[in-house]
C-alpha cells in the first residue's frame, strides 16, 4: 500500500498487542501480514525471506511459525512445485493468516475459562477446609 506521504506501509490491528505475543512472534506474524493477499488472507514467503526480513535464522522463524499455530493466528500449509525436468519438489509453506477478531474473541474466551476454573478451585478448597475444621 501507498500512505499519502508516497511511501509503503501495511496495517497491523491493533487487537495483536492484546495478545501477549513474544517480540520473535510479533516480527514474524508482522511480516506475514505485510505479505497477506488481503482477500484471501494467504501468503507463501519462503522462511528464508522471513528470516531476512525479520533478522532472524530460518531455524528461529519456524519455531515462531509454530508458536503462531499453536496460538492459532496461522495456518500453514506444505506446497509443491513442478521443477523443469517434470519431477515435484516441495514448495514454500501456504500461510493463512485468521482474521484478528476470531483470534482476539478465542483468546478473551479462554482467558475468561481460565478466570472460572480458578474460581471453582478456590471454591471447592474452601468448602474442604470447611469441612475439615472440626465444628
Amino acid at each position: 500500500m501507498k500512505n499519502s506521504s508516497g511511501g509503503n506501509f501495511f496495517s497491523l490491528p491493533n487487537e495483536v498487542f492484546l495478545l501477549g505475543l513474544s517480540p520473535g512472534e510479533l516480527a514474524v506474524y508482522s511480516f506475514l501480514q505485510r505479505c497477506e493477499n488481503r482477500k484471501t488472507h494467504q501468503c507463501w514467503p519462503s522462511i528464508k525471506t522471513i528470516g531476512k526480513a525479520v533478522g532472524m535464522s530460518e531455524n528461529t522463524v519456524r519455531k515462531y511459525i509454530r508458536q503462531l499455530e499453536e496460538r492459532e493466528l496461522i495456518a500453514t500449509e506444505p506446497t509443491e512445485v513442478i521443477t523443469k525436468a517434470k519431477g515435484k519438489r516441495n514448495g514454500n509453506l501456504l500461510f493463512t493468516l485468521r482474521p484478528i477478531q476470531e483470534v482476539v474473541d478465542e483468546y478473551y474466551a479462554r482467558q475468561l475459562e481460565n478466570v472460572e476454573l480458578a474460581a471453582e478451585r478456590q471454591r471447592v478448597a474452601k468448602l474442604l477446609r470447611k469441612q475439615e475444621s472440626p465444628a
